[in-house]
C-alpha cells in the first residue's frame, strides 16, 4: 500500500472559519479520514473537518510559486 500524503496530526490554536463543501468532497474526506487513522495507527478516525486545515498547508507548501511569492 502506498502511503497517504497526510501523516500525525499536530494539535494547533485553531481559528474558526465557516465553509461548504459538496456532498462528495465530505464523503471522500471522511474515507480518507478512515484510511489516515488505519495508517497511522488511530483508534478511531479524526472528524473530516480535521484534515482540511493540514491538507492545506501542505498543498501549499507543496505549490512552488506560492512559496517563492510568500514574505519570509
Amino acid at each position: 500500500m502506498t502511503k497517504l500524503r497526510l501523516g500525525r496530526i499536530e494539535d494547533d490554536k485553531p481559528v474558526k472559519l465557516t465553509v461548504e463543501l459538496p456532498g462528495t468532497v465530505h464523503r471522500d474526506l471522511a474515507r480518507y479520514a478512515e484510511a489516515h487513522a488505519r495508517e497511522t495507527g488511530l483508534e478511531r478516525p479524526f472528524p473530516p473537518e480535521r484534515l482540511i486545515p493540514p491538507m492545506l498547508e501542505r498543498f501549499m507548501a507543496a505549490d512552488r510559486a506560492f512559496v517563492r511569492k510568500r514574505p519570509t
